[in-house]
């Protein structure tokens, strides 16, 4: 699977730009900050998941001063050649496409492209909150198991829905609203269920993988540890019961998937109070590298790899242990400044402002 060509109208801060990646090495795309090289990749990454791996709304995504965003990429799958065409709308409804098909969830856009994206903002994994945590789980779920992912989008459905029926409660329940709950209640322990023993199932794949992964960063070997922590005990349909007159009260749903934890350790002791800033660095791309690992091992054929400006924080060390953990693939590579010697660059694109590209050469 990979990237045969990528064209951007009016998102973020990129009018009109149009790249046509190598197939199978790394494209460098260069310039200065704010040029849009960042943007370019986001909008491949909203092609494969309907959504920003920064994290942003999609009225953000549009260019101020316009409507709406036109995104259209042709990946090459097997012998056979997708088109995706996605319009994001500042305000209205955004639609996407595959071979003029409608989109209706992202699990739809697993056999067209599938990416991994490392950036300098995966520290959070390992510095930020649970919530970004279980982000991590989810996103690699969606590249790896798309089953797993559907059930990760019916908790997130059947928690607003929770959410909205406490809220309006007004901390008393009335009968028939408590039938509704009683409704919800089975269907979030049905999915939850599913889409917590499938995050088990994943930490349990990619502990090995990242140890192996950080030791190499590092450049000696660490223990490091992963361990789920549900926000239950017992069947969720039960701790959701015994949760009710609290939630209830506070007008919000207390446990379930969307409250547990991803542990995560160096050496024993818990990596995001420990840790130093550059063996929290480490573990972060110590989990990306694994996740990227277990999905070409899944699959069979590597994701296409986003790396965006991950070099201006990382030294020399970890910017070679990076390069040779890669399996080969495609790979779209973003740099304010001269990339590592390592980085043999197949093609070379020069971004200005506006996102008008030029190619510039390249090793391959």
């Amino acid at each position: 699977m990979h990237l045969v060509s990528l064209a951007v109208t009016d998102f973020r801060n990129l009018a009109d730009t149009v790249i046509e990646p190598d197939p199978e090495g790394t494209t460098v795309i260069t310039g200065r900050n704010g040029a849009g090289k960042t943007s370019l990749l986001e909008a491949a990454g909203y092609l494969a998941t309907l959504q920003s791996f920064r994290g942003s709304p999609r009225e953000a995504l549009v260019r101020r001063g316009t409507e709406r965003a036109i995104l259209r990429a042709e990946t090459r799958v097997a012998d056979r050649t997708l088109t995706i065409e996605a319009e994001v709308s500042a305000a209205g409804r955004s639609r996407t496409q595959v071979n003029r098909q409608a989109v209706r969830r992202r699990g739809d856009l697993h056999d067209a492209l599938r990416v991994t994206v490392f950036s300098p903002e995966d520290i959070g994994v390992v510095r930020a909150g649970p919530s970004d945590r279980r982000r991590f789980l989810d996103e690699t779920l969606a590249v790896v198991d798309p089953k797993a992912a559907r059930s990760a989008e019916e908790v997130d459905k059947v928690l607003r829905q929770r959410s909205a029926l406490l809220r309006t409660a007004g901390r008393t329940l009335r009968a028939d609203a408590a039938v509704t709950l009683d409704v919800w209640d089975a269907r979030l322990e049905e999915s939850g269920t599913r889409l917590v023993e499938a995050r088990e199932h994943l930490v349990e794949q990619l502990a090995p993988l990242a140890e192996r992964h950080y030791a190499r960063l590092a450049g000696a070997p660490t223990p490091i540890g992963l361990a789920y922590q549900r926000s239950w005990t017992g069947p969720l349909l039960e701790a959701l019961g015994e949760a009710r007159d609290r939630d209830v009260q506070r007008g919000v749903s207390t446990v379930g998937p969307h409250r547990d934890e991803l542990e995560l350790t160096l050496a024993g002791l818990p990596s995001r109070t420990h840790a130093s800033q550059g063996e929290q660095r480490s573990l972060a791309l110590a989990l990306q590298l694994a996740a990227h690992e277990l999905a070409t091992l899944r699959l069979g054929t590597a994701p296409v790899l986003l790396l965006d400006d991950v070099f201006s924080e990382l030294d020399p060390l970890r910017s070679r242990a990076l390069l040779e953990g890669l399996p080969p693939g495609q790979t779209l590579l973003t740099t304010a400044q001269p990339a590592p010697p390592e980085v043999v660059a197949a093609k070379v694109y020069e971004m200005a402002d506006g996102g008008h590209v030029t190619t510039t050469g390249g090793d391959g």
